[in-house]
């Protein structure tokens, strides 16, 4: 892979850490858009994804528990549902033409919610999730995130917010929180992936630290612009694509 290449690679995601950890997401699925785009192996998407995820997802986590957001009360029963699963998806080892079209429907998935212009908040009222329900949903959006390689947020914020469990704030901070249990758990699960990762990765760390950075003092502060997120969800979209049909 050229410098060029590499930059272009680096920019790319550090512009979505921007953008994802403004609500409280560390930016997996943009991260495994943007090498799907590059058409780098799959072998080596999803351990990168996961230790951009954990090092993003930390600082996020820092910033939102800081700024007073986060519940542990409320992020407990998601957490330990999904850990145990992320572990045991991150140990599978899907070959090429399972994880890629897998990938893809992911990432169609995360880009349409990106490009639906209305709230996904359905009550007014604000209640706690049942334990089981809670339970049973962290172990499956678990289970997705080691199998992938991303960290759930995307499937888990939109849960909080439909089922009236958590305001859009606490919703960012309990996915943020979310999101750095399942990715240190899903590449606990395979550490032999970690001898796949590309040389290239302290760009990509540097790139996504700073996205970070910004991302997390808009999302604590205010939210993101809606035309860029939307930007961002029309990349998934073509990155989804290029997985399942190509």
């Amino acid at each position: 892979m050229d410098s060029q290449t590499i930059l272009t690679i680096a920019l790319l995601m550090g512009l979505g850490a921007m953008l994802y950890t403004a609500v409280g997401h560390a930016g997996a699925s943009a991260y495994l858009a943007i090498m799907a785009l590059f058409s780098v192996a799959p072998a080596t998407m999803k351990p990168t994804a996961l230790v951009l995820n954990i090092l993003v997802a930390t600082f996020t986590s820092f910033r939102f528990i800081r700024a007073g957001q986060f519940d542990l009360r409320l992020a407990l029963p998601f957490i330990l549902g999904a850990v145990p699963l992320a572990f045991l998806g991150g140990g599978v080892h899907l070959p090429g033409e399972t994880y890629r079209p897998l990938v893809g429907v992911i990432l169609l998935i995360a880009g349409a919610r990106l490009l639906w212009p209305r709230p996904l908040a359905k009550q007014t009222e604000i209640r706690r999730p049942p334990i089981w329900a809670a339970l049973g949903s962290g172990a499956g959006v678990g289970l997705l995130s080691g199998l992938t390689g991303t960290g759930g947020g995307i499937f888990l914020s939109p849960i909080l917010l439909f089922f009236g469990w958590a305001l859009p704030r606490q919703a960012s901070a309990t996915a943020a929180v979310f999101i750095l249990c399942n990715s240190i758990a899903g590449l606990a699960g395979n550490l032999s992936s970690v001898g796949r990762l590309p040389a290239e990765l302290p760009y990509y760390i540097a790139a996504v630290a700073a996205g970070a950075a910004i991302g997390t003092s808009l999302g604590v502060k205010r939210l993101p612009s809606g035309r860029l997120l939307q930007l961002l969800g029309v990349v998934l979209l073509i990155a989804g694509g290029k997985l399942i049909f190509t």
